[in-house]
């Protein structure tokens, strides 16, 4: 299975760092596996509504721009439908069955997604409805990505 990662902003602190290429390190033997970082836009901090929309759609043409037709896009988003680690690795299994074997997740900047973004997508998760820093749940996908191989292959991982 090919999985892509495209999310907005760049990774700046080590620990970060860290843990995504361990993550990455332990995929390796599981799954191709890539992530592009997308330029986020500066914003200042009285932004309006309007311009706010205005980022989310630059950001989000960025991020269409980085996805072809054949593959199976899910877009992170609060207002997605949650499931259970479980829940991911079956449709992540069902979808390398039935011929998507290229899966991108899209993480969309400090203020979400597009319509855009959202419309291409095959399907929205939410992986809470607390809201999390884009930099912090790069790690927690990979993370997440990483439990969904242990589980379809049935390997021991701590709960």
């Amino acid at each position: 299975m090919n999985i892509q990662i495209i999310s907005v902003g760049k990774l700046k602190e080590k620990y970060l760092k860290d843990g995504v290429n361990e993550y990455l390190k332990r995929l390796s033997r599981y799954c191709k596996m890539e992530i592009i970082e997308i330029d986020d836009c500066h914003a200042p901090d009285n932004i309006s509504d309007k311009d706010i929309e205005k980022i989310k759609d630059i950001e989000g043409e960025k991020i269409l721009a980085k996805i072809s037709l054949k593959q199976y896009v899910i877009a992170l988003d609060l207002k997605g439908k949650e499931k259970t680690s479980e829940q991911l690795a079956s449709s992540l299994n069902n979808l390398g069955t039935y011929g998507n074997s290229k899966v991108t997740f899209i993480v969309g900047g400090s203020f979400g997604l597009s319509k855009n973004a959202l419309g291409r997508a095959n399907e929205s998760l939410s992986f809470s409805k607390m809201t999390f820093p884009h930099q912090l749940f790069r790690l927690i996908l990979v993370e997440q990505i990483y439990r969904v191989f242990k589980i379809i292959n049935n390997e021991p991982y701590h709960k």
